[in-house]
């Protein structure tokens, strides 16, 4: 079971937890009750009281640091049922989200292809009408030497000054060529949107993560084309991966979203006038060594240690929730026994490191 659904005591709820609290402040309001009426109604030496005192306060200590351990726990147990919350309602938000993008990739497909279809035809046609042309030409320059310049041949000639033919054979084939360059985009985008939309399995499945990247970096290309430019490095001979696909694009989206954002921060401050993302992936031993690069604001190290705490944010009101980080960290920890971290330079950037172990392990 992931840490983020499992409880201190096993079976305790939030409430149960709190009365358990409240359960040991009484014990220790009863003991000081006790001791008082005890030394008020019987003859016992001040020593004796004394005694009975100092063991009051080694009582009293021991309850308190017993509750102070519990409100620990029932913080942590609250912080992680939040999360577990918020991943729920992403999750749900994610499924709809995807059934919507799926059926919308569908709708923009089919015509596409049709366009696709019709441009490729068109370019086809396009190069025997000038091969047709070419031979017309050739007619008309021998008419033109037999018959010198009679009214029709004079009259064709318009038709080709205004026409602009010599403009016409050598626009038409690049905007034909830009056309279809435009729509194989329009197609990768479709195909990226239906492929990370895909519903998840729940069970780990041996995935291309050169695959993963590409179609999230295709899906995040509004997020980070203004302020980066973004490169991808990849490893030779990659093993497959044995993972949750859903979860681990949504864990590099998330890091390239937020890259994205900490170089909108310096772009804002005039530093450069654009930035750079890298995507690395390579083996490292037995494990799967995923890299994202920014040389944005960097991260300050007095907050560095708690970026992954659950909806810890440094962004103004409506603009973070503080998941982001902590589903990455869940992601990776949690649901693939992994390892991740930071390293981070104020005013440099940041790289994440994502490592993941290519045998599944049992998780904990």
């Amino acid at each position: 079971m992931s840490s983020f659904t499992q409880a201190p005591h096993a079976g305790l709820s939030p409430a149960e937890y709190e009365r358990k609290l409240l359960a040991r402040d009484k014990t220790i309001d009863v003991l000081k009750r006790r001791i008082a009426q005890e030394a008020r109604h019987s003859h016992t030496t001040p020593f004796a009281i004394l005694e009975q005192n100092i063991g009051l306060e080694k009582v009293v200590a021991r309850k308190t640091m017993e509750l102070e351990n519990e409100r620990r726990e029932l913080e942590k147990a609250l912080s992680e049922l939040r999360l577990t919350q918020a991943q729920l309602l992403q999750a749900q938000k994610m499924e709809s989200i995807g059934q919507l993008a799926a059926g919308i990739a569908h709708e923009i497909n089919t015509p596409t292809q049709y366009v696709s279809d019709n441009v490729g035809f068109v370019k086809t046609a396009h190069l025997t009408l000038t091969n047709v042309l070419d031979a017309a030409l050739a007619v008309v320059e021998v008419a033109r030497a037999k018959l010198g310049n009679e009214p029709t041949i004079e009259a064709f000639d318009a038709v080709l000054k205004r026409a602009r033919i010599d403009f016409l054979r050598n626009q038409i084939p690049s905007a034909l060529d830009e056309s279809l360059e435009g729509l194989g985009h329009i197609a990768k985008i479709v195909a990226a949107m239906k492929e990370f939309s895909h519903p998840s399995q729940n069970e780990k499945e041996s995935v291309d993560v050169r695959e993963v990247i590409r179609t999230t970096v295709t899906v995040a290309r509004n997020e980070w084309k203004y302020v980066a430019d973004l490169e991808t490095e990849f490893g030779d001979d990659l093993p497959l991966l044995p993972c949750l696909r859903d979860m681990v694009g949504q864990a590099i989206l998330n890091l390239v979203v937020n890259a994205a954002h900490a170089i909108a921060d310096t772009l804002q401050k005039g530093v450069k006038e654009k930035g750079r993302i890298v995507i690395s992936a390579g083996q490292n031993g037995d494990v799967m060594e995923i890299r994202v690069q920014d040389d944005g604001s960097g991260i300050p190290a007095a907050i560095r240690d708690r970026i992954f705490d659950p909806f810890f944010t440094t962004k103004a009101v409506g603009k973070g929730t503080g998941q982001g980080l902590a589903i990455v960290y869940s992601t990776v920890v949690d649901k693939h026994m992994g390892h991740i971290r930071c390293e981070s330079e104020e005013g440099v950037g940041s790289t994440f490191i994502l490592q993941f172990p290519l045998h599944s392990r049992k998780e904990g």
